[in-house]
């Protein structure tokens, strides 16, 4: 299939590229309904229901809002900077996938014309994914200087370190499947599930994946570069208008991003369920794949919410100690199992449950070592010399009522 890539007719790479912007669009703004859905359900709220059928025409509706609301320019603000911040973060999250596959070759309608549903493929696809959505952030970092807020730039360094952190996670996740499918073109990563799909035996990786995509996309209980609670809005709160709306779209096709990344290195991608392709000889055949793939990706889509939904913001300091102390070093040890499990299975010294078994004991202990995990409790007063509790954080000094603070206030 590579190399059909690079000589189809220019008609055809336009046309599949348009059909990726429609598809992502109309894709972000049931997201957005959805996630308003099944929030207020969480709630025992109806959630939108007036715009359209079941308020289908909510999202459409809220995005003619923002599009027509005044565009308002700070003062203090670094006008090109500010104005192209948002564009740079929106872009690269249409970029990202020129290289999912969608499906497999299908013909066109009306013509003879045979093309893989997928814009391109190249032999480092899923780094080209890395490298474009790593360009996001610079937008977020941008329009937090770019705004002249104290609030915004607090937000935008809190996205860089962020996007630091868990993309080093993100990326040694990925080395597991490169060894396993022995390539790092997204087609051929999904040929190489055909017969068993990367989730079960590369299960830790999997669930480092998980976790570090919701960190890459600044999300709940990871939403800290936005943090209403003490940034105010973070790196947006000086936007407006289709500016904003240009944000908050970045962040939804990120989420539809990470999304179709998972579901192409651990899911199969296209491909349809086990039992399904076992029943039905044409399930990987046609425009079908279509619809695993958006449904695998809608599981995730549904992960977002449910984190939204149930848990709350975390600290800093913790969202940083998870990524550096747990999940990079843990990845980096079972990178190294997997070479060594490899290895044993290639010479046949071990059987494939084996491997599948152990993928799935070492994911149950790093869960349980997450979830058991506790810190040092902090002392009850803080130390009267220096401000701040043992571990170093700093907290208010108690009022001491003593007689020469008696006789200044007289």
């Amino acid at each position: 299939m590579s190399e059909v890539f690079g000589n189809e007719p220019f008609w055809v790479v336009a046309l599949k590229a348009l059909l990726i912007f429609v598809i992502l669009v109309v894709y972000t703004l049931f997201n957005i309904w959805l996630e308003r859905r099944v929030v207020a359900r969480m709630q025992h709220r109806v959630g939108p229901n007036v715009h359209g059928p079941f308020g289908l025409l909510q999202s459409l509706a809220d995005g003619v809002k923002l599009a027509l609301k005044e565009d308002i320019v700070v003062k203090a603000a670094d006008k090109v900077v500010y104005v192209l911040a948002p564009i740079l973060a929106t872009i690269p999250a249409f970029l990202a996938w020129s290289v999912i596959p969608f499906g497999p070759e299908v013909t066109i309608p009306f013509t003879d014309t045979v093309t893989p549903l997928q814009l391109t493929d190249m032999p480092v696809a899923v780094l080209y994914v890395l490298a474009v959505t790593s360009i996001g952030v610079y937008g977020i970092v941008l329009a937090g200087w770019s705004s002249g807020s104290t609030y915004a730039l607090l937000g935008g360094l809190r996205s860089s370190a962020q996007v630091i952190s868990y993309e080093v996670a993100m990326g040694l996740s990925f080395v597991t499947v490169f060894l396993y499918a022995g390539s790092m073109s997204t087609s051929e990563i999904v040929s190489a599930q055909t017969d068993l799909w990367y989730f079960l035996p590369l299960l830790p990786s999997f669930v480092v994946y998980l976790i570090s995509m919701v960190g890459e996309t600044n999300r709940a209980p990871f939403d800290l570069p936005e943090a209403e609670g003490e940034l105010v809005g973070g790196f947006h709160t000086e936007y407006s208008s289709l500016k904003f709306a240009l944000f908050f779209l970045a962040e939804y096709i990120n989420m539809v991003t990470v999304s179709a990344l998972a579901t192409t290195l651990f899911l199969g991608g296209w491909r349809a369920p086990f039992v399904l392709a076992q029943v039905w000889e044409g399930a990987n055949e046609g425009y079908w794949p279509v619809l695993w793939f958006l449904g695998k990706t809608l599981f995730f889509i549904f992960l977002f919410i449910w984190l939204r939904g149930t848990l709350p913001r975390m600290r800093y300091d913790q969202f940083m100690a998870l990524g550096w102390k747990v999940l990079i070093p843990f990845s980096l040890a079972w990178i190294f199992v997997v070479i060594v499990l490899r290895k044993l299975q290639n010479e046949g010294s071990i059987d494939d449950a084996v491997v599948n078994w152990a993928g799935v004991a070492v994911a149950v202990l790093l869960l349980a070592f997450i979830a058991l995990r506790r810190e040092k409790p902090a002392p009850d007063r803080p130390d009267p010399a220096t401000g701040s509790s043992a571990d170093g954080y700093p907290v208010p000094l108690p009022f001491q009522d003593t007689d020469s603070t008696k006789e200044e206030v007289r």
